[in-house]
């Protein structure tokens, strides 16, 4: 296969597990592996997990989708490209790995869900670095339809690793050493929004940095009832806001 036909077959098959994605996903909503998808679930079986967003956080999945979408079209007609087949190559992998991790979490084997879920985080990373995202002033067309979508997948994904850790250490019946469920969560939040200030350090992407402050929103919001939550993801919100503000004014 010349190098040129298999850019080709590159491209095309990163659709191909863009659209795949989409369909499974959106399949097992109605019809879920284990009987219940995955917001069923997080509100019923897992609806003690306190760290887990409201409801509406989880429309970030459209974005993201059309995000794909962009990037697939783009990537097809960037093919030759050293960094977009990489970033390619480790989209179709994380695509392939998030099939999977549908099926393990609606069948509940939540602790295989992480490690598929860690798959997943993995691959994005790397496709994250090939792009070399936050490192470097892009063109408009190559930000929207490359950098934009994998901000936002990466950052997602990053929230859902650490709710997808929380919730298996619930449904395991884990007693927290002690410590109760909201300390738990503090520690989470203030960990999680720890390694968002660092790659917002190495990356200064405000997308990235968006997706974080939208699930601490989110999560504020669902957990009002719980002050040393939602005042932690309050601030771990605002500061992450600043902290990118700050590095994006030193940059420039």
């Amino acid at each position: 296969m010349t190098f040129t036909n298999s850019s080709r077959f590159l491209s095309i098959l990163t659709i191909v597990a863009i659209i795949g994605t989409l369909a499974v996903n959106s399949l097992s909503n109605f019809f879920p592996p284990g009987g219940k998808n995955v917001g069923e679930i997080a509100n019923t079986t897992l609806s003690g997990v306190l760290i887990t967003p409201a409801n509406y956080a989880f429309i970030i999945w459209g974005v993201i989708y059309i995000g794909l979408i962009a990037y697939g079209v783009y990537q097809f007609q960037q093919r030759r490209r050293r960094e977009i087949r990489q970033a390619s190559g480790w989209l179709i992998a994380a695509c392939v790995i998030q099939i999977g991790w549908i099926y393990l979490f609606t069948l509940q084997q939540f602790w295989l869900s992480v490690v598929a879920m860690l798959g997943i985080l993995f691959s994005l990373m790397q496709a994250y670095r090939a792009l070399e995202i936050g490192r470097f002033r892009v063109s408009s067309r190559r930000w929207w339809m490359a950098h934009a979508p994998f901000g936002l997948y990466l950052g997602w994904i990053s929230v859902a690793t650490v709710v997808n850790v929380a919730s298996a250490l619930y449904a395991s019946g884990w007693s927290g050493w002690g410590l109760s469920d909201a300390a738990w969560t503090v520690i989470m939040l203030l960990v999680s929004g720890a390694i968002a200030a660092l790659v917002i350090w190495r990356r200064i992407d405000p997308v990235f940095t968006g997706v974080f402050v939208w699930a601490y929103v989110a999560i504020l919001i669902r957990q009002q009832a719980v002050p040393s939550i939602w005042i932690t993801a309050a601030v771990v919100a605002a500061g992450l806001e600043f902290w990118w503000v700050y590095r994006k004014i030193s940059a420039d």
